[in-house]
């Protein structure tokens, strides 16, 4: 999503829930669902800021804001669920298997090697997951 995909007169929200939804897919959403019955108002502003704002700005394509955010989720060390998630919106934006694990790879120089190790294991869970999903489809 770039400046150029902006609908005039969307709301951040609306821009947001239209960001999720190509970018994290049905993973996205079952997160916003998960914080309907504690946090709903936290949902919100999940969907109006990253999404709405952030992701929605000019100057990089959703699959370069998605080498960062896996880069930068990996390099945290500790943000797993949410490191799955953005590997399957990387493949959902048209990143390979390869290519993300060359990202979490590349995090062993900067984060270290626990970081990476945790990343690729992430990343191989949720390979697994969508080749059933595959599987199940074809």
């Amino acid at each position: 999503m770039t400046q150029s995909h902006k609908i005039p007169n969307e709301t951040r929200l609306e821009r947001g829930k239209r960001a999720l939804a190509e970018i994290d897919g049905e993973a996205g959403e079952k997160v916003v669902a998960a914080l309907a019955d504690i946090a709903p108002d936290f949902a919100t502003y999940l969907l109006e800021f990253p999404f709405g704002d952030v992701y929605s700005r000019p100057g990089l394509n959703t699959k370069a804001r998605e080498i960062a955010t896996i880069a930068a989720l990996t390099a945290m060390g500790n943000a797993a669920p949410q490191l799955k998630v953005h590997i399957e919106a990387g493949l959902n934006v048209g990143l390979s298997r390869d290519e993300i694990t060359e990202i979490i790879m590349q995090m062993a120089v900067y984060a270290g090697f626990p970081a990476a190790l945790n990343g690729l294991f992430a990343a191989k869970d949720v390979f697994a997951l969508v080749a059933e999903r595959e599987a199940a489809v074809a």
